[in-house]
């Protein structure tokens, strides 16, 4: 088939093209259309919802077509890119109107979902990464992350759970892997991002290197502290690689490659981001950390505080240069409020800049930077007029660039459009020719009109007209009854019915000025306009710095414009080994409660020496989980600089947050439950620290109960023993037993989240008090979600026969000895409450018995439980 189609010329030149890049939808440029053909068609149709059509050509032969004008790219791309596209874009590259055969045509731009600048596929506050993964032995790998629309450019290398974190924080949209190695990385980091291949030469070190060298102009590595650092070199010039491939050259932007230190920032694994929701809430609807806290006004400002958030500072002196910031300008509400009204005029700085520097940007867009340019100058001033040292050290960083803002300003025209030729984009003033040809073209219409009179007056006709069309230009139109006066130097070019038309050399003359005065103008202001373009980017180092500084300026200011509205306050750090917090809130569900349900605050208080692990009990809806997440959200806040939801917290540095909150699954790996469950609490006990705060929600409940509470109480005596170190613990449980733990171990405390039950209703008091809770008011819970009364009732018969005598767990010696007991005692009781309900000579029990036994529970829904004990009710009752 593809012979066949490739008989037409244009066939023949789109699968030459096509070929270039055979795994990218290639967008065809034909006329005032996008084209695209066989597969590529059939595919862009599905995802774009366009038609579908068929065209006959040659040799009874038919090809797939969709295509959608030329003018909607922007609106289209951006769908296919999301898709998971890479997608190639052929224009035509020169005027069908010229061309002597079958128009040249050329791919333009190579887009990816990792490498891409148009505005309509970026997201404002978020990266758009491409990664590059490879992995160099056993437990070592490499990782880079090149964000192409900002400049961007991080590598590093680690173990594998660091390069998991690394995936997770950085969430790149395309991440390169050597072929060979693609299926097991994807299985090892469980990767459902777009991957492509490339080839293991892409990935050499030698060749990698040079690539490097070359792309900063060094001739080594050292400036850069990688020069024996192989991993780096070899993942950074493969994404390096990548973007030769895909036609990317102008890459003055990417000016500096950074290190990613894992020992600077607190660790949080993915399974902590998750669980603390601070990018993205669980449940559709909900609030994240990140939609509380972001209060920027610049999409950097916005970008930046998502890394801040994934990256807590461990370095005390860094955290209180930005906590100085942020006291300031909380106390300087007018200064505040003049700089975040700066920031919402500066745009996205960044991406101008990177815009620029591969020549992308348009004159609107470049007015644009010049505005965002201009807010520096008062920025700076501003802070320099402050009396704090932080502020001031910053202004310094702060290039105001006034001539390059000059020359921008003076350039360009305020209301320039979105490219040359749509518009006037350079001002008058700038060049001689330009303003003669903008004279001649405005001024057309007097000029013909003078010509006119002129002719009028020689000739003695008074009915003359001036006309064009585009066959035959500019002419003069003289009536029959006056040709006798024509002289003989006009050229006549048409004859009419009742008129004549002709030309003179005058109009002539005044016709080729005319009609090249237009294409003269687009040269001209391309010209000035590519030189105005050539000019910004030899500021692109300092821009980019001015764009750092701004984001940072913008996210503290928004910490401080959020210490304003929601009474948050400056946390005290230090480097103890002490937690302790005075009436923490929840910053989320503080802001999300109802006004008529305020949020109770709650003391914490740990410490390695004394209070190391703090139990939790208390029934459900009491408050114990958001107690955990409160208690890591605001140390976090607080190792990130901001102010935080508490009256007062006095937090000695930790350097790792790890929390096993919330159940979840991987089924479609093998993994239930109960296997993630045990999973995620493996990862924190291998590498735990002294200071590393560790927070258990419900640890266990994924399997049995005696098995679940004999390793909650592993756990528990683990933490408390380990040589790696006394990890500040706080976990939340049912499990009652875990209260005898306090007794036995000198760091291990009881507290419980105080309930009540008042005339057989619940009263949630969610107040942490000192001691164990004695009721889980399991059934008391299952009232207030409306479960049915006959169920509950049933249910508290059988709870006061399961309890039974108590009488063991006041004998026991251990909590081995003890969890052995209750596991037989539990059995028996098991046993007997089977044989009364059971065990009856019913055949109708005998089959509820049987289906009750198949159910899968695992894979049961709430809502399927509800039905299924509904049925049995209702069968009961009929029986």
């Amino acid at each position: 088939m593809a012979k066949k189609i490739a008989e037409t010329p244009l066939m023949k030149q789109y699968f030459k093209i096509k070929g270039q890049h055979p795994d990218a939808i290639l967008l065809f440029r034909v006329g005032d259309f996008y084209e695209t053909f066989s597969e590529d068609a059939i595919v862009t149709s599905e995802i774009l919802g366009i038609t579908l059509t068929r065209r006959a050509n040659g040799s009874a032969s038919h090809v797939e077509l969709a295509g959608f004008p030329h003018h909607a790219l922007d609106t289209y791309l951006p769908k296919l890119v999301r898709a998971g596209k890479r997608v190639a874009i052929c224009d035509q590259l020169e005027d069908p109107k010229t061309a002597k055969s079958i128009v040249k045509r050329g791919i333009t731009e190579l887009v990816t979902p990792g490498v891409v600048m148009s505005d309509n596929v970026l997201t404002n506050k978020e990266n758009n990464y491409v990664a590059s993964l490879y992995q160099v032995s056993k437990d070592l790998y490499g990782l880079s992350f090149l964000d192409i629309s900002t400049g961007e450019f991080l590598a590093g290398e680690g173990d594998r759970s660091y390069i998991d974190k690394l995936l997770v924080d950085y969430a790149p949209k395309e991440i390169l892997i050597e072929r060979n190695q693609k299926s097991q990385l994807c299985l090892t980091f469980k990767i459902s991002t777009y991957t492509y291949e490339l080839e293991d030469w892409l990935f050499s070190y030698a060749n990698n290197y040079q690539r490097v060298c070359r792309h900063f102009e060094v001739k080594n590595l050292k400036g850069f502290g990688i020069e024996e650092d192989k991993t780096v070199v070899i993942v950074s010039g493969a994404i390096l690689n990548y973007l030769d491939l895909t036609n990317h050259t102008q890459l003055e932007h990417i000016s500096s490659l950074r290190m990613l230190n894992e020992q600077s920032y607190v660790r949080l694994d993915r399974f902590t981001i998750r669980s603390l929701e601070l990018l993205q809430a669980n449940n559709p609807g909900g609030k994240s950390l990140l939609d509380i806290v972001d209060q920027t006004l610049s999409p950097m400002g916005g970008r930046l505080l998502r890394k801040w958030l994934l990256s807590p500072l461990k370095d005390l002196q860094e955290i209180e240069k930005r906590q100085c910031v942020v006291s300031y300008m909380l106390g300087s509400q007018d200064v505040r409020a003049r700089l975040r009204m700066r920031f919402c005029e500066i745009g996205d700085l960044e991406r101008l800049v990177a815009k620029t520097a591969v020549g992308r940007i348009t004159p609107r867009e470049m007015v644009q930077l010049g505005v965002s340019i201009s807010i520096m100058k008062p920025v700076k001033d501003m802070l320099f007029s402050t009396d704090d040292k932080v502020c001031m050290s910053m202004a310094e960083e702060i290039d105001p660039l006034e001539s390059l803002l000059e020359k921008i300003t003076t350039t360009l025209v305020a209301d320039a459009p979105i490219a040359v030729g749509r518009g006037k984009v350079i001002a008058d003033g700038v060049n001689q020719e330009l303003d003669d040809l903008r004279d001649l073209s405005h001024s057309g219409k007097k000029y013909l009109d003078n010509m006119l009179l002129k002719q009028q007056e020689a000739t003695g006709i008074p009915s003359l007209k001036i006309g064009f069309n585009s066959v035959f230009g500019y002419y003069i139109e003289v009536r029959n009854t006056h040709k006798e006066k024509v002289p003989e130097s006009w050229i006549r070019k048409q004859t009419l019915v009742s008129a004549e038309r002709y030309i003179t050399e005058e109009l002539k003359l005044y016709e080729e000025k005319i009609l090249g005065a237009e294409e003269r103008i687009e040269i001209l202001e391309t010209q000035i306009f590519t030189q105005l373009i050539d000019l910004v980017k030899r500021y692109i180092s300092q821009l980019q710095k001015d764009s750092s500084m701004i984001a940072k300026l913008d996210v503290l200011t928004s910490f401080s414009e959020v210490a304003a509205l929601y009474q948050y306050n400056r946390p005290q750090l230090d480097n103890s080994f002490e937690l302790y917090i005075e009436q923490g809130r929840h910053p989320v569900i503080e802001r999300t409660l109802p006004s008529t349900d305020p949020y109770i605050p709650n003391d914490i208080t740990l410490d390695n020496n004394k209070q190391q692990i703090v139990i939790i009990t208390g029934p459900n809806m009491s408050g114990k989980s958001a107690l955990l997440r409160q208690t890591a959200l605001i140390t976090l806040l607080a190792q990130v600089g901001s102010y935080v939801p508490a009256k007062s917290a006095h937090i000695g540095l930790v350097d790792s947050i790890f929390t096993r909150v919330g159940a979840s699954d991987n089924i479609s790996m093998g993994e239930s439950t109960f296997m993630v469950e045990m999973q995620e609490a493996a990862g924190i006990l291998n590498n735990i620290t002294d200071r590393s705060l560790v927070l258990f929600d419900e640890l266990g409940r994924g399997t049995s109960t005696y098995d679940g509470i004999s390793i909650a109480w592993a756990i528990v005596e683990y933490l408390h023993n380990a040589s790696c170190g006394k990890a500040k613990t706080l976990f939340a449980t049912h499990y009652h037993e875990l209260g005898d733990l306090a007794d036995k171990l000198d760091r291990v405390y009881n507290y419980n989240v105080s309930a009540k039950e008042v005339d057989g209703k619940m009263l949630f008091l969610r107040t942490l008090i000192p001691g164990c809770a004695e009721h889980s008011f399991g059934i008391q819970v299952a009232k207030l979600a409306g479960m049915p009364r006959d169920i509950t009732r049933r249910a508290e018969q059988i709870l006061n026969f399961l309890e039974g005598d108590k009488s063991d767990k006041e004998n026991a010696v251990s909590g081995a000895k003890l969890v052995g007991k209750q596991k037989k005692r539990g059995k028996q009781q098991e046993e007997a409450y089977q044989l009364s309900f059971f065990q009856l000579d019913d055949p109708l029990l005998e089959d509820i018995r049987r289906e009750l036994l198949n159910l899968d529970i695992n894979s049961l829904t709430p809502i399927e439980a509800l039905n299924k004990l509904d049925a049995v009710q209702r069968l009961l009752r009929g029986h």
